[in-house]
């Protein structure tokens, strides 16, 4: 018999800098669509990350995921990489894409999906600011 899932999550905090942009646009249309994201000296946040985890639990260990081998991935491929960084200027993620919480969130997704075992589901939730926060992926 298996045991029912269980969704385990690490919480982890990076800062980063961005600027919202899409060069294909006028610089009064990117000012009016991302306003005060669109400065063009950047701007930061001290984003939240929520890695959610779902599985069955090892009868071995009792565990979804090892909590530390969980929190030394994301710190490997996701906080070393992105904490104190400009994301535009300073990733290759973002070098052309804009970096929107939404697609920091699939990058994120995608970084640590494939360090994942593929058994488990992963979820990310990002939080940009206390009140704005995305999830990826949404269903």
């Amino acid at each position: 018999m298996s045991l029912p899932k269980v969704a385990v999550f690490r919480k982890e905090h990076f800062n980063a800098a961005h600027r919202l942009n899409n060069p294909h646009w006028s610089d009064e249309k990117n000012a009016r669509v991302y306003g005060k994201c669109n400065n063009a000296n950047y701007h930061g946040h001290n984003y939240d990350l929520i890695v959610q985890v779902n599985g069955h639990p090892d009868p071995e260990t009792g565990y979804v995921i090892d909590m530390k081998v969980l929190s030394d991935l994301i710190k490997e491929h996701v906080t070393d990489r992105f904490d104190h960084k400009n994301l535009n200027l300073d990733t290759e993620e973002f070098r052309d894409l804009n970096p929107t919480a939404e697609n920091i969130a699939i990058v994120i997704y995608h970084l640590l999906r494939e360090k994942i075992d593929p058994q488990f589901e992963l979820k990310i939730k990002l939080y940009e600011t206390e009140r704005n926060f995305v999830e990826y992926p949404a269903h």
